[in-house]
């Protein structure tokens, strides 16, 4: 990357929306879901020891941290990382992923993590395609989802794959969230003299309804 394109990549980081310039980056900034990565628990030592082998199903409703968990073990793991959106991406795309994964396992016996986001948009066929690369490794999948992938998601998937189910975020959590970026000088406001009452900032917790999106974006 030359200057002018770090320049203008820094730039776009500036001039992101507080929601994803706040996006946790490790487990420690990580808040909520505690019962799934949490101290101890199964899936934080698995990303912490980039011992990540199965396929991960996320399930709940928007702004509590799935995209962000997975862009978490897309920092931390020495595996090749990939993202699409079953909105965005179709077969053609998948195609294009796993021909690059199996080239990438045959040359360097480097994994492929394949997050997709929305994995409910696909179709069956589309979710067929999918299939049998997660079943022989070449790809680690981490599906996405706001619908119960038990009735979204076709069974061969589920099974073969571990189902984590997100919480919203308490109103604490929220206002951790909240008070992390009004103090943060890097991403957030700390560099900037914005003040809050404990009155508007209950306020924002409360029209979030446990979503940290929805609690950054009223604050912005």
């Amino acid at each position: 990357m030359d200057l002018f394109e770090h320049s203008r990549q820094e730039q776009i980081r500036r001039e992101a929306p507080l929601a994803a310039r706040m996006r946790p980056r490790t487990l420690d900034e990580f808040v909520g879901q505690g019962h799934i990565v949490g101290e101890g628990r199964l899936l934080r030592r698995a990303v912490e020891a980039d011992r990540l082998f199965s396929s991960l199903i996320f399930w709940g409703p928007p702004g509590i941290g799935k995209t962000t968990l997975a862009m978490i073990v897309a920092n931390t793991t020495a595996s090749h990382f990939e993202t699409i959106s079953a909105v965005l991406a179709g077969v053609a795309d998948l195609r294009r992923i796993i021909q690059e994964a199996k080239e990438r396992r045959g040359m360097y016996g480097r994994r492929t993590i394949l997050l997709v986001d929305e994995i409910h948009r696909w179709n069956r066929a589309q979710q067929d395609a999918l299939l049998p690369h997660v079943e022989d490794g070449t790809i680690v999948l981490i599906g996405a989802t706001t619908e119960n992938p038990y009735f979204e998601v076709i069974a061969p998937l589920v099974s073969r794959s571990r189902v984590f189910q997100f919480k919203p975020l308490t109103d604490d959590e929220v206002k951790m969230v909240l008070r992390h970026a009004l103090s943060d000088p890097e991403r957030g406001y700390g560099a900037r003299a914005v003040l809050m009452d404990d009155d508007a900032l209950v306020h924002l917790v409360n029209i979030a309804g446990g979503d940290a999106r929805a609690a950054l974006d009223a604050l912005e």
